[in-house]
């Protein structure tokens, strides 16, 4: 901007120059208007060389004036066919007419055959270099300047110092800059302007300040290029002070300036200051200025007032791609993909021709949207116009196709990709985790590691969702110390994908760490916690958490309730959900979406609450959807309630015929209730429809391999050692107590053969080959595909006690921590009681504080019997109990006469930690 301003002003004072033979009089005494190093005084004179050169000279400046080459270069065969002689100063001109032209060569070989030459002449033909781009010419031809002794005027010093700056050498302004000092130039405008703007490319602020305050005639470029300066190094404070008191020293700000003090307001968010500027740029007439009308753009979009854009927008000029461009860009990037296309349309329209940005705005907006076969189009499009080898493009493209699910074009791409940026790599692995495929995304991630490609944030992020997608825990702990290598692991996006890979990988514990060494957390974050302690049926805790987070400046949103719901379904918490479920319209203005009614009426279901359940279906403002009756049918089975599974198998199956969870749902309600006609014609059914059941599959990873196990599987190679360690176990569990749940087997077979078939479900046959090949002081993590059947629940609530080892499970509901022969969900997940054995409390916090309605008594028990699962949870102590009695004395009194507190004996509970 500053390089523009004085550009404009320099060609001006040579258009002066090239003129000053106009200006000479008769008079002998009077000299030319013009500095001497540009041509000596002309004294008038009346011979015929003088007249023939002054005459030539002015019908060549003419010629630069109207931009006419061709009349030019008559003029000068004219003079070459006539013989004539022309002075130091017509040839100069001659010379700035081939440069005007863009004639460098006739130029160069002009100024090679001038008898004479000066300081302009060289200065002169190395703008002309430098205006072609070709810097290194122009270099020599001012370094030859210095060398042959010409004088080193102004002129020379804003040249050299512009060309610096073009040639991204800005930091070489410090020798220039001595010299200068030492000729005495530091005080004139047009050399300390160009100082402001070479300092400010390196960054150094605080010279450009020096070099402005010892200007000693400060013009409106020199103002503006240190606004500029102070705006393009992020000095906004500065920026506005110095527009402010160019004001009152009675400057009128131009488009520049006000652009300036626009970007200043846009980096401190100071939209208020902005709209201020605004007005000021409406009085001035820069409104419709190309500078000032696209930082407006961008300050009114960036701060959330579409509308206010739109206005401006529709006021501009739309002769100019940029502000069309950035209006798509902004309009892609605020969910409101729609409007882009719509503006894309419009702009096809007119006689602007979208650039590489543009393309690359308008594919965003197909991929949000999902419109492949517009992309398809859009990607026609852009081969004819040779953009598709653009990076930016080429990414964009990808993104398209990847989110309509066509990953293979996305590779393609990829593949074929002529160059290749950190964002072309993040869009293939996001594209490979949003599809599902988290292990190609791994790999890729390792190839791009390979290929000393550097991952971004975004790269992180993704690769843990992957590990987090196949509870891949060896994987996410390597990325985890590649994170802390990078210093990424403080990113708050990257420590919310932490919390979740640790969540979902079975580390709840090490998700709280990090949760609780972020410096700064966002709504995804506490969501990412309380989400991962539900799951992990911590549901005290999760409410806990839930508490703190109303105390920030965090406001709880959809996905919040949906963790909080869920905690209260896992745990068994009916009142506390429903008064949470209430709270979310009336306290948050939050409307429940599908995902809160499945919660509640699972909730209601588990405890036994039919009608009620019914009820608030029936109340849904939307169509139920088949997430609700699966709810609703699950817990019809527990509580085998025949007549009601049958009617949301039903609604299920007319939503999805095909769905053959719900068929084996229906068919284990009707064989519980010894009802084989039933069972039969369910099975008839899916034969019939060709729906197979989902084999159930567990696996458990060591040393970074998965160890894959179905129901009687034999195909293992430890085959052997694993079924000797389940007789083992069978021995053990047994005379630690164990019964057989034959229920459990759906089968009409001899109740051997059902104790048979129960000691080769997948579960106990991936236990049986952690405990051999996991060392002995690491817990076991399985990771089933299907609902933990009651009896397996039991058998590995013993196996925790006997080996005195932590086993983890995650099936399809939920986490499960055994340890000491307790597990984590209190049998709540295996029973249909109404209260649940265990409640765990934070000791950091009281569980008053929590509860949005007085605490049942049922939790009171739970909380007298008090003892911890995991390390990070402590129960309360005396001092707590007391403290809890002086503020409820017969609820308390009330729990200890229900449950008394068990002995430290008891092997049944681990010892307890008091803080």
């Amino acid at each position: 901007m500053i390089r523009l301003l004085r550009d404009t002003k320099l060609s001006r004072i040579i258009q002066l120059a090239s003129s000053s033979s106009s200006h000479c009089k008769t008079n002998h005494t009077t000299p030319c208007f013009f500095f001497s190093s540009y041509h000596q005084p002309c004294i008038a004179s009346t011979s015929p060389f003088d007249s023939h050169s002054h005459a030539y000279a002015n019908m060549l400046r003419l010629t630069i004036q109207h931009a006419n080459p061709t009349s030019g270069m008559r003029i000068h065969c004219d003079i070459l066919k006539r013989g004539a002689s022309l002075d130091l100063f017509a040839r100069n001109i001659l010379l700035n007419m081939y440069v005007k032209s863009e004639y460098l060569d006739d130029a160069s070989k002009l100024f090679d055959e001038m008898p004479h030459r000066n300081t302009i002449s060289f200065v002169t033909l190395a703008q002309g270099y430098s205006l072609s781009r070709q810097f290194h010419r122009a270099l020599d031809l001012i370094l030859r300047l210095f060398r042959e002794g010409y004088e080193l005027n102004q002129f020379v010093f804003t040249t050299l110092l512009k060309l610096l700056v073009s040639m991204d050498c800005a930091d070489m302004c410090m020798s220039i800059h001595a010299c200068v000092f030492k000729l005495g130039h530091h005080s004139d405008a047009f050399v300390g302007t160009a100082l402001i703007d070479a300092y400010s490319v390196c960054g150094n602020v605080e010279v450009a300040r020096q070099v402005f305050y010892d200007i000693s005639c400060k013009d409106m470029v020199s103002w503006t290029g240190m606004v500029a300066c102070y705006a393009e190094n992020c000095f906004y404070e500065d920026a506005l002070k110095l527009f402010c008191l160019m004001r009152i020293m009675g400057y009128r700000p131009n488009n520049f300036t006000i652009s300036g003090a626009l970007k200043s307001c846009l980096g401190l968010e100071s939209f208020d200051v902005g709209k201020s500027v605004h007005g000021c740029a409406l009085k001035a007439r820069y409104d419709q200025d190309l500078f000032v009308g696209t930082v407006l753009l961008e300050l009114y979009t960036k701060s959330g007032e579409i509308v206010g854009a739109q206005r401006l927008f529709e006021d501009m000029p739309k002769n100019d791609l940029i502000p069309w461009s950035l209006m798509i860009s902004r309009y892609a990037q605020s969910d409101r993909s729609r409007e882009a296309l719509e503006l894309f349309f419009r702009m096809r329209q007119t006689s602007v021709v979208p650039n590489n940005f543009t393309f690359a705005s308008v594919l965003q907006a197909c991929a949000s949207l999902s419109l492949l076969n517009l992309g398809r189009q859009i990607h026609s499009y852009v081969i004819k116009v040779g953009f598709d080898s653009n990076v930016f493009v080429s990414n964009a493209l990808m993104d398209v196709y990847a989110k309509s699910g066509e990953i293979e074009n996305s590779v393609k791409l990829f593949v074929e990709s002529p160059e290749q940026n950190d964002v072309t790599w993040n869009t293939i692995i996001v594209g490979y985790v949003q599809l599902g495929d988290g292990e190609k995304a791994m790999n890729l991630f390792s190839y791009m590691l390979e290929y000393d490609m550097q991952p971004t944030e975004v790269t992180y992020s993704t690769v843990l969702r992957a590990c987090a997608s196949l509870a891949a825990l060896e994987p996410g702990l390597q990325i985890h110390s590649l994170t802390i290598k990078t210093t990424y692991n403080k990113e708050c996006v990257v420590a919310n994908s932490l919390i979740d890979m640790y969540s979902k990988c079975g580390r709840i514990n090490d998700a709280r760490l990090i949760f609780d060494k972020m410096s700064k957390r966002d709504e995804v974050s506490w969501n990412a916690m309380i989400c991962g302690y539900s799951m992990h049926g911590f549901g005290i805790e999760a409410l806990n958490l839930f508490g703190m987070m109303r105390q920030t400046n965090c406001k709880p949103n959809k996905l919040t309730f949906v963790g909080v719901l869920s905690a209260c379904s896992n745990a068994g918490l009916l009142d506390i959900g429903q008064a949470h479920f209430k709270s979310m319209l009336q306290e948050y203005g939050i409307e429940p979406c599908i995902e809160h009614y499945t919660c509640m009426v699972w909730l209601l279901g588990r405890a036994g609450k039919f009608d009620e359940a019914v009820k608030l279906i029936e109340e849904i403002p939307i169509q139920p959807s088949v997430m609700v009756w699966r709810a609703l049918l699950g817990a019809c089975v527990i509580h085998k309630n025949v007549d009601l599974g049958r009617v949301c198998a039903q609604h299920v199956l007319e939503m999805e015929p095909q769905d053959d969870a719900t068929h084996v749902l229906l068919s284990n309600m009707y064989a519980t209730a010894r009802r084989w006609d039933n069972v039969a014609s369910v099975r008839k059914n899916m034969q019939k429809k060709k729906v197979k059941k989902e084999p159930g599959l567990s696996w458990v990873e060591n040393q970074g391999v998965v160890h894959y196990f179905c129901v009687g599987d034999t195909s293992h190679p430890d085959n052997k050692l694993i079924y000797a360690m389940l007789e083992w176990l069978n021995m053990k569990t047994r005379d630690a107590g164990y019964v057989p749940d034959r229920n459990v087997v759906l089968l009409d077979v001899e109740d051997d053969e059902k104790e048979r078939l129960l000691w080769v479900h997948s579960e106990r046959l991936a236990l049986a080959f952690g405990l051999i090949r996991t060392p002995p002081a690491c817990s076991i993590r399985i990771i089933k595909n299907l609902r933990i059947c009651v009896d397996c629940h039991t058998v590995i609530k013993l196996v925790s006690k006997v080996v005195q080892r932590e086993i983890v499970i995650r099936d399809i509901n939920r986490f499960h921590h055994f340890r000491h022969g307790v597990c984590s969900c209190g049998d709540y997940c295996q029973s249909h009681h109404k209260t649940v054995s265990v409640a765990i409390v934070s000791s950091s916090h009281t569980l008053l504080s929590v509860l949005p309605i007085a605490p049942p008594p049922f939790l009171w028990s739970a909380f007298v019997t008090g003892f911890r699962f995991a390390p990070s949870f402590t129960v309360y102590d005396k001092t707590t109990i007391k403290r809890a009695e002086r503020k409820y004395p017969q609820k308390v009194q009330l729990a200890f006469e229900q449950k008394q507190r068990p002995s430290s004996s008891d092997p049944t509970f681990p010892p307890t930690q008091n803080k």
